[in-house]
């Protein structure tokens, strides 16, 4: 794989980054182990996470995928290899500053999530989602602190609308402090306005990368799935997010244009959304090696010309 700069953190990372919120969920740690061995064999550099995965999963408490992370990390010996984002912000521990977006959460959350991970720095630590209780110029300081700490490389968000977006990097600026950098933004092709409308704006401002996570639609866009299935359960949520009769207009021209290229409909669906502006690295999850292989021959698949734009145009109408 071909590696791009991440916006402005000077970060190099690889076209696809893999998640892994379903590791210590769905995904055993052997299994995590193999598939993260694979996407770096196959060129993948860039793995997003959160403290907080996968707590809603019976006896899990959270922290259990940057643990994964952190021992695959250690065995591998290859931490300089690769870039690791994270995410604060979800409940984590008992008392007043046990969620949210305040100086103690961030700073105490961001040691706790060093220790899983096993490493001296994040490269990317993201507010999961925006705390409209703390000031903003407190949620700033804190990780303007942890950048001059050393702690943390970069930071970015997660779930904000472009208002919340905007007035925190006023807050940062009147601050002199270190400026949100990426955002990791819930968008794919068939759920696209609340990116598009006016976040992508301010992002391609300042120079903020997306880093846009379900580019799948929860495994709408595979085309093996439709929103009167009943899929397996991890899967029933996400794709019930995206039930209307435009998306699925949307993905029957997805299928039929996939075919005309001779492509899966997945592949078309992320060549689509790495096509589109402030789009860098979306993040993509997989259950087996099988499925992250043929996620990563999106990279190779040749698209004819016109066709992402013909994409676009299908997936915009009412």
């Amino acid at each position: 794989m071909k590696l791009t700069t991440l916006g402005g953190t000077g970060l190099k990372v690889s076209p696809i980054c893999l998640g892994t919120m379903q590791f210590g969920w769905y995904v055993d740690e052997r299994a995590a182990f193999s598939m993260m061995d694979f996407f770096v064999d196959a060129g993948g550099n860039f793995l997003d996470t959160a403290d907080m995965y996968s707590n809603w999963a019976p006896g899990n408490p959270g922290g259990v995928s940057e643990q994964i992370i952190g021992r695959w990390l250690k065995s591998r010996k290859n931490r300089n290899r690769m870039v690791i984002a994270t995410k604060c912000r979800g409940k984590m521990w008992e008392g007043k500053d046990g969620e949210g977006l305040s100086r103690s959460h961030i700073l105490r959350a961001c040691d706790d999530s060093l220790r899983r991970l096993g490493v001296d720095v994040i490269d990317v630590y993201q507010a999961h989602w925006d705390d409209d209780v703390v000031p903003q110029e407190e949620t700033m300081a804190a990780f303007d602190r942890l950048v001059k700490d050393g702690k943390v490389r970069a930071i970015g968000i997660s779930n904000f609308s472009a208002d919340r977006l905007a007035s925190a990097l006023d807050a940062a600026d009147r601050q002199d402090g270190a400026l949100y950098q990426t955002n990791q933004a819930q968008y794919n092709l068939v759920y696209r306005e609340d990116y598009e409308k006016a976040t992508r704006a301010v992002c391609q401002s300042r120079n903020i990368a997306c880093i846009p996570y379900s580019p799948l639609g929860g495994g709408l866009l595979t085309g093996k799935f439709h929103r009167k299935d009943n899929p397996d359960t991890h899967r029933t949520d996400y794709i019930k997010r995206y039930t209307s009769d435009k998306a699925d207009r949307a993905v029957r021209r997805l299928i039929e244009l996939a075919d005309d290229a001779g492509v899966a409909p997945l592949q078309l669906a992320l060549r689509w959304i790495m096509a589109q502006p402030t789009v860098v690295s979306p993040i993509v999850g997989a259950s087996t090696n099988a499925q992250l292989g043929e996620i990563l021959d999106s990279l190779k698949a040749d698209i004819p010309e016109g066709m992402i734009g013909e994409l676009t145009a299908a997936s915009a109408k009412d």
